[in-house]
């Protein structure tokens, strides 16, 4: 992608929409945007991110998205939607790494977000992110995997998060993480 570092700073702060189903069955929840996909308004842009590298290994999409400049092209989203997975993010505001977040941030995201659960009406939600999880939901000693409360009428799962930043995850150990609550919600059997 041909951003320039200005170019990027410039989208710090803004927000993208969420990608989600009428229907969803998965919503997967990313800790906040990043800058890439901030300028692209494409969850989980950056080319580093093994987000959607993970996806297709656990069989949850059927090719790679094209994103460039300009986003993702509509049939590459409706890939997504059809499949029943939908995308949002803890925080909405675009920072450079999560790490720039305040915990008072990730606690109000947590509550939108068990909000925004409720509308959804999906069968799992995952958030990807421990340490995210564990500031937003206080809930300190949170490990991995499928947790013992749910989020609004959803199984909750907690899973490692895909940034090229968390270098001990590898697409193979992520796609096998995304694949259980994909089971789970019947996007893949």
């Amino acid at each position: 992608m041909g951003f320039t570092r200005a170019e990027l700073e410039s989208f710090r702060g803004r927000t993208i929409h969420d990608l989600m189903p009428e229907h969803p069955k998965l919503v997967l929840v990313g800790i906040n945007p990043g800058l890439y996909t901030a300028a692209t308004g494409v969850p989980f842009a950056h080319p580093g991110n093994r987000f959607y590298p993970a996806l297709l290994a656990a069989g949850i999409i059927p090719r790679l998205p094209r994103i460039d400049d300009g986003g993702m092209d509509d049939a590459d989203r409706r890939m997504l939607l059809e499949a029943g997975v939908g995308i949002s993010s803890i925080v909405r505001r675009a920072t450079a790494r999560a790490d720039e977040l305040e915990r008072s941030e990730l606690r109000e995201g947590a509550e939108r977000l068990e909000r925004d659960a409720a509308g959804w009406g999906a069968r799992v939600v995952a958030v990807l992110g421990l340490t995210a999880y564990r500031h937003g939901f206080a809930r300190p000693r949170a490990r991995a995997g499928r947790q013992p409360e749910g989020l609004a009428d959803a199984e909750l799962w907690v899973l490692p998060n895909p940034s090229g930043l968390n270098a001990h995850v590898t697409v193979a150990t992520l796609a096998e993480a995304y694949a259980e609550p994909a089971r789970a919600a019947g996007v893949i059997s």
